[in-house]
């Protein structure tokens, strides 16, 4: 080990005027954690002590031939281990910290090295930036750089480019990177290896790709604060669509949610991960999908389904035909629409009685039944009315029910014993649904039901010829 004084002409001609002391910390930061990361070696250390601040690993420790070095072919081999391209970082660093009055000094077992001005070799008259190469000072393991003259507030807005330094929520991690929540208050930002590239202030989440591609390494410069988007746009939707967790998916679908009033997350532009993220839910949670059309337009069905306990998830029309008769990421269909009417269906089964079986007081009731449908007349000449002991085990409230291809009314027989209004509301009701109700406002539904069942209670169920049906109401009596 020599014990003399010797000097290294960094050869810089130009110094980052855009870099500030913040961004020399950056990449000291960098080189930290990257010999940590190849070295398999403990965490850095940031701290301040005697009003300087360290920064401090426990790798191989700092040579004077990384200054050397254009690129480090170590960190080459390993783009997803690593942040920074050793050689070309630090020399940057130096100078900047030079440039804002900040002395650094570079401790490893193998040398001491500090900075000074000092005249080029063959061209006395040009002071250029060097680095003076000391016998150790120190025995320690690893590098420690210390930096005296930075504020606080500058080391902690060097940390901040770097997730491990962030108060950022981890939700799920992927062999293409990991997915962060970000709070109220902050932007969501894209990482590389744990370096912030970009800030993107419309994303969902936060990401830290930790697969890199090759279109994101030839995009990364250090002398760039942000990376476009294009370099990685990729790569984040293929963290999303790895994503399994129902964390993930019910928030991307809660946003997806908002597609109506056009103030989605810019993530939910993409249809793959819309279709992903409806996969998820769909094997996670008992939900209905349906686009807001489908919704409007069978408002009852979805009534029905919201009372079976299941979550209604509104979907774009345009990824509607990606998850018709495909499954979710268990393997199982995912229940649109018409895979509930058709669950809806099957769950009924019927017990049906004879009239000759139905007590006085439930025959009396039913014999009503003649005098709702003279005011409100069923579909058509082949629709009977009958009684059934059962109708849906799973809903022991549901009363009355009607089944198109069997052109039949049904009345659970629990029905004849409730009071005459009550009967005559749901029977006038299930007609009307009977006559397209899914495709009526529930508000005419409601107003043909409570006008024409309180003129049968008051008429005592006299017969009238004409008719009311669905959407058409009977004119008022002229007042006399």
């Amino acid at each position: 080990m020599s014990t003399s004084t010797r000097e290294f002409d960094l050869n810089m001609e130009e110094v980052l005027e855009a870099w500030g002391p913040a961004d020399a910390a950056r990449e000291i930061i960098a080189n930290a954690l990257d010999e940590a990361a190849l070295t398999d070696t403990d965490d850095p250390d940031i701290y301040s002590e005697a009003g300087a601040w360290h920064i401090r690993d426990y790798g191989r420790g700092f040579r004077y031939e990384h200054l050397t070095q254009a690129e480090d072919e170590e960190k080459l081999n390993n783009p997803d281990k690593v942040i920074g391209k050793f050689g070309v970082g630090i020399k940057d660093a130096i100078a900047t910290c030079h440039r804002h009055g900040i002395d650094i000094t570079i401790h490893s077992p193998h040398n001491t090295f500090t900075v000074k001005e000092a005249p080029k070799h063959g061209f006395e008259e040009i002071e250029t930036l060097h680095v003076e190469i000391h016998p150790p000072e120190k025995d320690i393991e690893g590098t420690e750089v210390v930096l005296d003259g930075i504020t606080d507030e500058d080391i902690e807005a060097a940390k901040q480019n770097f997730i491990d330094y962030t108060d950022a929520e981890l939700l799920e991690q992927t062999r293409f990177g990991d997915v962060y929540k970000v709070s109220d208050t902050e932007e969501a930002s894209v990482f590389v290896s744990g370096l912030r590239v970009a800030s993107e202030p419309n994303f969902l989440f936060s990401y830290n790709i930790t697969n890199t591609t090759k279109k994101i390494n030839d995009a990364l410069n250090r002398e760039r604060s942000n990376v476009g988007r294009t370099a990685y746009s990729t790569r984040v939707k293929k963290i999303l669509q790895a994503c399994e967790s129902e964390t993930v998916a019910s928030r991307l679908v809660d946003d997806l949610n908002e597609f109506v009033t056009g103030e989605t997350h810019d993530e939910l532009d993409w249809k793959p991960v819309q279709v992903h993220a409806v996969k998820i839910l769909n094997a996670e949670r008992d939900v209905v999908v349906a686009t807001h059309d489908e919704q409007h337009r069978s408002q009852n069905l979805f009534d029905n389904a919201r009372s079976d306990g299941y979550e209604i998830v509104t979907i774009p029309d345009r990824i509607k035909p990606d998850i018709e008769d495909t499954t979710d990421v268990n393997g199982d269909p995912i229940r649109g629409a018409e895979e509930y009417r058709e669950e809806f269906r099957e769950s009924f089964s019927y017990e049906f009685i004879d009239e000759a079986d139905l007590t006085d007081e439930e025959l009396e009731t039913w014999e009503l039944r003649h005098a709702a449908f003279s005011w409100v007349a069923l579909p058509g000449e082949e629709w009977e009315a009958k009684v059934s002991e059962s109708l849906r085990a799973t809903d022991p409230s549901r009363m009355v029910t009607c089944e198109h291809d069997d052109e039949l009314i049904i009345v659970h027989r629990d029905l004849l014993t409730y009071d005459t209004q009550s009967f005559l509301r749901s029977l006038v009701d299930i007609v009307a649904f009977a006559h397209g109700g899914e495709l009526l406002h529930r508000e005419m539904l409601a107003d043909i039901a409570g006008a024409v069942s309180a003129e049968l209670i008051g008429a005592a169920g006299q017969a009238d010829s004409d008719p009311v049906f669905p959407g058409k109401q009977r004119e008022p009596e002229p007042d006399e």
